[in-house]
């Protein structure tokens, strides 16, 4: 293994986290917005109580974020179907500025991820896969630690 793989690897998830505060910028929104409509996009509508699990916020900041993103036009609250009573975040289109924005990088990585076989890839993309889910268990452990103390 490389002398220097912590090094290499705290460097690009840096620079993944920069660009994304970059990008939540130049859209008006914060980083912890982009992380919550990132959900979204990826789980599907939600109550609000589950974003607020899944963003570690409490009610309050998630009120908020719900409604700058909804401000924005990137999602709508509506009514549950099966409780009337609950509401449902869901996210609203594809996000065109966004999208515009992030471009730009898409692009770069494309043209990064084409010089690899599909050997490569296969590797990279079972790494992303399980690394992850290790990320996503570490989150829920320190949240339960934290709540526990």
């Amino acid at each position: 293994m490389r002398s220097d793989a912590s090094q290499v690897y705290r460097r690009y998830l840096s620079a993944v986290m920069l660009h994304g505060h970059a990008s939540a910028r130049a859209c008006g929104l914060g980083a912890t917005d982009l992380y919550a409509l990132n959900i979204l996009q990826l789980s599907g509508a939600m109550t609000p109580g589950e974003l607020a699990e899944r963003t570690g916020l409490t009610t309050g900041p998630t009120t908020r974020l719900i409604d700058r993103l909804e401000q924005a036009g990137y999602v709508r609250r509506v009514p549950d179907a099966g409780d009337r009573r609950k509401i449902i975040v869901e996210p609203v289109g594809k996000p065109l500025e966004l999208d515009r924005v992030m471009t730009p990088a898409r692009q770069r990585i494309g043209e990064i991820l084409g010089g690899f076989t599909p050997e490569q890839l296969d590797a990279l993309f079972d790494y992303f896969t399980r690394a992850a889910q290790a990320y996503q268990e570490a989150a829920e452990q320190l949240r339960d630690d934290t709540a526990n103390h």
